[in-house]
């Protein structure tokens, strides 16, 4: 699956059933919540500026840099969440790594090769998310 797929799989939650009891005029609003980026949901409420930069400068335009493929980039992101340390966003990169073209064996054959240089606990750490991100897809 593409980046660009992904972003906007991503993008597209659906707002859950509709009430009986919401009026034509609210719709619109339900409408506008669920068209928000997964990115908006999550941070936009507290964090709006963060939110746009993200979805507007990290994936709208860096992402989609040609100058390395969506694959590299996610190799890339991959070995700097693990040296950092960042299980959160590791979590969601694995998947998308997958989804850019990282196979399951390339993807831990990263994570040995990151131990060796941001360090044991943090390898170790990547292994078990990256069991529970395969596991679950």
């Amino acid at each position: 699956m593409s980046l660009k797929l992904s972003i906007i799989t991503m993008a597209i939650v659906v707002a859950g059933t509709a009430h009986s009891s919401v009026s034509a005029q609210d719709q619109p609003s339900a409408n506008l919540e669920s068209a928000k980026s997964r990115t908006q949901q999550l941070m936009g409420g507290i964090a709006p500026k963060l939110a746009d930069l993200t979805d507007d400068v990290l994936y709208a335009d860096i992402w989609e840099r040609p100058e390395l493929s969506k694959r590299d980039r996610s190799l890339v992101t991959v070995s700097a969440l693990i040296a950092l340390n960042r299980p959160d966003q590791l979590r969601s990169h694995l998947i998308r790594a997958r989804d850019n073209g990282l196979t399951e064996a390339e993807l831990v054959e990263t994570i040995t090769h990151m131990a060796f240089y941001s360090g044991w606990p943090s390898a170790v750490s990547a292994v078990a998310i990256a069991k529970d991100v395969f596991a679950e897809n």
